[in-house]
């Protein structure tokens, strides 16, 4: 049994994951020839009926260990709080219990319960301290083989703000996308417009070929936590194709000002999706064009949509570079 306490989300998702990765190592050391396998269950405490419990923790038909992740215990109805506190009294032996709480006064029954039973404590409180924040920004680029100065996780601290879940996401492209010491310099040069991004620049980047930086400004773009990103990347991405079938099929030696109105665009859009139109085939533009219908799909079907979003993109922009 593991009891994992505090606020901080970020945190209590990595030592949950590091609870479930020790349990499957150790259960494979256990087995014969290190054949093991486990049985997950991550379920909200609000949303879990009564006499579920019981089911997650009984044995598996298969020989599965089950392994039951009750997130937010403080949120659990009050029969199901009486169910999980009776199970912590008698726990099985064979099932790995992992609860998180948010560490306040509600649901304190069932916390001096878990600590009465003797489950392993995992705290990850608030980080509220800015030296604490600097110390995190650091060891993230350290843990992915990156070094920054204490200067740089400082301009990185205040372009990206105190979250620690968009401090992660911060580091985690600067190591993907710079090379060499993360300095002042780096983050500056990085961060510098990037509050600017809009989908259409990002489509702009995609269909003229500009792999690198398309995908660097669309993890920028995802990462602020917009939840109509990802769709507003594919529109974006269909529109800029659509564009470009529709100018490149124009006839030879029209005026912008005539395109401009036969297509209802200002001319100035005319001119850039001329520029764009160069260096597509039709070959190209249909391997592009099914890639945003699959992204579309995807992000429409609730998939991984950063996932699908940064493939969308990748695939346009090396269809447009030839590859």
């Amino acid at each position: 049994m593991v009891l994992v306490t505090g606020p901080e989300d970020l945190r209590v998702d990595r030592a949950v994951r590091a609870v479930g990765e020790r349990a499957l190592e150790s259960l494979r050391e256990a087995a014969p020839g290190g054949d093991a396998a486990v049985d997950v269950h991550q379920v909200v405490a609000a949303d879990l009926q009564p006499g579920e419990l019981a089911a997650f923790t009984s044995p598996s038909l298969f020989g599965e260990t089950p392994v039951v992740v009750l997130r937010d215990v403080q949120a659990a109805p009050k029969g199901v709080l009486d169910e999980v506190t009776a199970y912590l009294q008698a726990p099985s032996p064979d099932v790995v219990l992992v609860l998180t709480h948010t560490g306040g006064a509600k649901g304190k029954g069932v916390l001096d319960a878990a600590r009465r039973a003797g489950a392993d404590e995992i705290a990850c409180p608030k980080v509220t301290r800015p030296g604490e924040r600097l110390a995190f920004v650091r060891d993230e680029l350290r843990v992915q083989g990156r070094n920054a100065t204490e200067q740089a996780a400082r301009v990185l601290l205040e372009a990206v703000g105190p979250d620690l879940r968009e401090l992660a996401n911060a580091c985690d492209q600067l190591a993907s996308d710079t090379e060499g010491t993360i300095d002042e310099e780096t983050v500056a040069r990085y961060y510098r417009g990037r509050a600017d991004i809009t989908s259409f620049q990002v489509a702009d980047a995609a269909v003229e070929g500009r792999t690198v930086e398309a995908l660097q400004q669309v993890r920028w773009l995802l990462g602020l936590g917009d939840t109509r990103s990802p769709l507003g990347v594919v529109v974006a991405l269909g529109q800029g194709l659509r564009q470009i079938v529709r100018v490149g099929a124009a006839p030879r030696g029209a005026k912008p000002a005539d395109l401009a109105r036969d297509l209802g665009m200002p001319p100035w859009k005319v001119d850039r999706v001329r520029r764009q139109v160069r260096g597509w085939t039709p070959e190209a533009l249909a391997t592009a064009i099914t890639a945003v219908a699959e992204a579309d799909e995807a992000v429409k079907t609730g998939a991984d949509k950063a996932y699908a979003v940064e493939r969308a993109v990748v695939a346009v922009a090396q269809a447009r570079s030839g590859g």
